[in-house]
């Protein structure tokens, strides 16, 4: 399965649109303006709010819960290196390797890929690639990519 993420430009809220791949939308995903949080919702094509990612505050480093259907499912977490930036994905079983000067990273469960996500330079707003073996680790991939891409942002601001 292959999803594409496409950040709406000009809005003064952070809106995230992910296709399928014929096209189709499949999750919305909205931020609140000014949060302190960086609270983004992610909702399903008919609009029900699905799953959500706030980042904790007062952290030194870059650290962002996810929420699946209520339940606590992960934590990003932007670790401590000097040359380049490293992030590992807590209470979840889950690991994180890639490049994250080029946006080319890999999710792994016990050492199986469940997404691979790279960046799709050249476009206006962020746009992400995320191919996904298996289509019931969609909503958690889609959620690790979402919050990733947060941490980014917030470390760039």
């Amino acid at each position: 399965m292959r999803l594409y993420i496409k950040q709406k430009v000009f809005t003064l809220v952070p809106e995230f649109t992910v296709k399928d791949e014929l096209g189709n939308d499949r999750w919305f995903v909205e931020g609140k303006f000014l949060s302190l949080e960086g609270e983004h919702k992610i909702f399903d094509a008919a609009h029900n709010q699905v799953g959500r990612i706030y980042r904790e505050l007062f952290r030194l480093l870059c650290h962002y819960h996810l929420e699946i259907m209520g339940r606590h499912t992960a934590e990003i977490v932007r670790e401590f290196t000097f040359l380049k930036p490293r992030y590992s994905i807590t209470g979840s079983g889950l690991s994180i390797e890639g490049d994250w000067f080029a946006h080319d990273y890999t999710v792994f469960e016990c050492n199986t890929p469940i997404m691979h996500i790279s960046k799709q330079w050249f476009t206006w707003g962020d746009s992400y690639a995320l191919d996904i073996p298996n289509p019931q680790h969609e909503l958690l991939a889609l959620g690790i990519a979402l919050a990733i891409d947060c941490c980014l942002a917030h470390e760039n601001n």
